[in-house]
C-alpha cells in the first residue's frame, strides 16, 4: 500500500511538544504517513522567511493535502494577516468542523455533552472585506458577507456530517431578528436545506438564546451549523462545557485539502517545559484519521485518550495531575498496545 503523504506543522510555543505527542500516537499504530515538515507563523519569520505563510509551505499543502497542525502565533502589530484565516482562505477549507465531548476525569461541570459544531469559515465577519479605520480614529467599519453558495455549502455540510455520524438533529443558529439580510440569508437558505433531509430532526434558534441553552441544557444539542463568527464562539463554549480547549479538536476541510489541529493558542507562557497537554492534537489526529476512513483506528486513539484521563494516568497539570506531556503520550500509547 502507498504511502498517505501528510504535511506536519508543529507551529509555535508548546506546537512542537504537543505535536511530537500525537506523531509519537499515530506511530504507534504503524500507520503509513509520508510525513513532510513545514513552518508557518512566527516559526517560519524566525527561520528567515519574509512571509508567516512562505510559499515553502503552501508547496507542501499543495501536494499532500492533508495538514496536522499544532497552534500557530501570527505576529501583533506588524500587518500580518492571521496565519489560520489566509490557510482557510488559500486552501477553501470552508467548512471547520469541532467536536466536544465530555470527558470522564476532567473539570467540568457536565458529564453528557456530545456535541458537533459546524462554522462556516470563510465569510461573515471574517471575510477581510470592507476593513476601514477612518483617518481621525473615531470610526470603523468592517463587512460582513453572506453568500447564497457559501450557506448551501456549510448547511449542506452539517447535513451529510450529521447522516454519516449517526446523528437526529441538526440546530441552525442564527441573529436573523436583527441582521435581517446576511443571517437572513444564512438562515432561508438553512430551511431550503433543511426540506431535502426528512431523516433528521432541524430547528433554529437565535444566536444569544443558543448560548444560554448550551449553558443550561447541553444535552439538547446534536450538530450545531452557523456563521463565520458565531461559529468561533458558540464552538469555544462548547469546549468550554467539557473543561476547556485543551481537550477539543478541530478540522478545517475543503473539497481538496483538509487540516487538523489543536484549537488553543501557542501558551508561550509554559512553552518548552514539557507539561502542555497535548490531548486537543491527539484527538484532532484521530478525525483526521476518520476523514481517511480509518475509522477503527481513530476510534482506538479516542478510547485510548479517555481511558488515560478518566484513571489520570500521567495527566498533566491542566487535568490535576503531574505528568507531562511526553508521559500523558506515553498512557495513550500504552492503551493502544
Amino acid at each position: 500500500m502507498a504511502s498517505t503523504p501528510l504535511t506536519v506543522i508543529k507551529g509555535d510555543g508548546i506546537g512542537p511538544d504537543i505535536v511530537d505527542a500525537a506523531l509519537e500516537v499515530l506511530g504507534s499504530l504503524d500507520l503509513d504517513f509520508d510525513y513532510d515538515y513545514a513552518e508557518v507563523g512566527q516559526a517560519a519569520l524566525d527561520a528567515g522567511e519574509t512571509d508567516p505563510l512562505p510559499q515553502a509551505a503552501i508547496d507542501s499543502i499543495e501536494r499532500t493535502g492533508l495538514v496536522l497542525k499544532g497552534p500557530v502565533t501570527t505576529p501583533v502589530g506588524q500587518g500580518y494577516r492571521s496565519v489560520n484565516v489566509s490557510m482557510r482562505q488559500r486552501f477553501d477549507l470552508y467548512a471547520n468542523v469541532r467536536p466536544t465531548m465530555s470527558l470522564p476525569g476532567t473539570k467540568s461541570r457536565y458529564d453528557n455533552v456530545d456535541i458537533i459544531t459546524v462554522r462556516e469559515n470563510k465569510g461573515g465577519m471574517y471575510s477581510g472585506e470592507g476593513q476601514v479605520v477612518v483617518d481621525d480614529g473615531n470610526r470603523a467599519e468592517a463587512l460582513s458577507v453572506i453568500t447564497r453558495e457559501q450557506s448551501e455549502q456549510i448547511v449542506r455540510f452539517a447535513f451529510e456530517l450529521a447522516r454519516s455520524h449517526g446523528r437526529k438533529k441538526v440546530t441552525l443558529a442564527h441573529k436573523a431578528n436583527i441582521m435581517k439580510s446576511t443571517s437572513g440569508l444564512f438562515l432561508k437558505v438553512g430551511r431550503e436545506v433543511a426540506e431535502e433531509y426528512d431523516d433528521l430532526e432541524y430547528d433554529e434558534v437565535i444566536v444569544d438564546a443558543c448560548a444560554m441553552k448550551l449553558v443550561m441544557a447541553p444535552e439538547d444539542f446534536d450538530v450545531i451549523v452557523t456563521t463565520n463568527l458565531f461559529g468561533d464562539i458558540i464552538s469555544d463554549l462548547c469546549a468550554g462545557l467539557i473543561g476547556g480547549l485543551g481537550l477539543a479538536p478541530g478540522a478545517n476541510i475543503g473539497d481538496q485539502y483538509a487540516m487538523f489541529e489543536a484549537v488553543h493558542g501557542s501558551a508561550p507562557d509554559i512553552a518548552g517545559q514539557g507539561i502542555a497537554n497535548p490531548t486537543s492534537v491527539i484527538l484532532a489526529s484521530a478525525l483526521m484519521l476518520d476523514h481517511l476512513g480509518r475509522n477503527d483506528q481513530a476510534e482506538r486513539i479516542r478510547t485510548a485518550v479517555r481511558g488515560a484521563i478518566a484513571e489520570g494516568d500521567r495527566t498533566t497539570p491542566d487535568l490535576g495531575g503531574n505528568g507531562g506531556t511526553r508521559d500523558f503520550a506515553a498512557a495513550v500509547v500504552e492503551r493502544l498496545k
